[in-house]
């Protein structure tokens, strides 16, 4: 019996070889074939393929099909606009690195065109996108340490808008999220300050307060500051300023609640106005 199976354990063996080679081509093959289907393709049909994702809020398939346009015909007729329309798809698909590096790469080779005004509008809309906590209205982190770096672009690139093509269709917009991302940062040093004074950090309580009316006057948020302001002078025993800070609080929003004595001690208002507090 052994000597008539022994002869057939090579074949065996080979059988399975063959299988196994054959079945990895497969894949091999599969996986080439899937890699490069848009290659070779005529630029009008890439141009209308990547399109077509587009319109179906396809994003990240759109991305692909113009990257191989512009890889495939770098100096062809499509290229600035395909190179624009990658931007925005890779902005929608969540790809913000991805979309700003293609916004700087358009900037940087077509630094006159027409549409240039849109390019620094989206790179503003995609830096205003990169830093999605900050722009949440809840944290549940230590403010002093988020990085503003993002946001703090998107308001330069939205300046650049405003103010070198006033007279573009976004430049209106973009004085609107000018606005509000300045907002954003007052609010930001706010909430610090109402964490430091959480803390019984007074001076650094004071000091945010103090950078908040400086730098950003007139926001949303300046009355909370002076009520920082005077609230930290009273813990530190500076009764003077503390009643400076009362007058012009008095003067200005008569309704504050630390006028009542309820914030920031009251935790409904510290709570409302300080989101992390719950966590500390």
């Amino acid at each position: 019996m052994t000597l008539r199976t022994a002869p057939l354990r090579p074949l065996i063996v080979l059988l399975l070889a063959v299988v196994v080679a054959g079945s990895g081509c497969a894949r091999m093959k599969g996986m080439f074939k899937d890699k490069d289907k848009n290659e070779g393709l005529p630029v009008s049909e890439l141009y209308d393929k990547a399109h077509g994702y587009m319109e179906n809020g396809r994003w990240s398939s759109a991305v692909e099909v113009w990257r191989r346009l512009i890889a495939q015909y770098p100096y062809g007729p499509y290229t600035e606009q395909a190179l624009m329309e990658q931007a925005y798809a890779e902005y929608k698909a969540g790809k913000h690195d991805d979309a700003v590096s293609s916004i700087d790469r358009f900037i940087r080779t077509y630094p006159t065109h027409k549409n240039i005004a849109y390019l620094y509008y989206l790179r503003g809309l995609t830096n205003m996108s990169r830093n999605a906590v900050f722009m949440a209205r809840a944290f549940k982190l230590d403010m002093s340490n988020r990085d503003l770096q993002a946001p703090n672009q998107a308001y330069a690139d939205f300046s650049t808008v405003a103010t070198r093509y006033p007279n573009s269709r976004y430049a209106a917009d973009a004085r609107q999220r000018m606005v509000f991302l300045r907002n954003e940062f007052a609010r930001f040093e706010r909430n610090t300050a109402l964490y430091y004074l959480r803390r019984g950090a007074w001076i650094a309580a004071n000091e945010r307060a103090t950078y908040l009316l400086e730098t950003y006057p007139q926001s949303e948020y300046q009355n909370d500051a002076v009520a920082l302001l005077g609230e930290s002078y009273a813990r530190m025993g500076n009764d003077k300023l503390a009643a400076d800070a009362r007058r012009v609080l008095e003067a200005n929003d008569p309704q504050h609640p630390w006028l009542t004595g309820k914030w920031p001690h009251d935790s409904r208002f510290y709570n409302r106005l300080n989101p992390f507090a719950g966590d500390l």
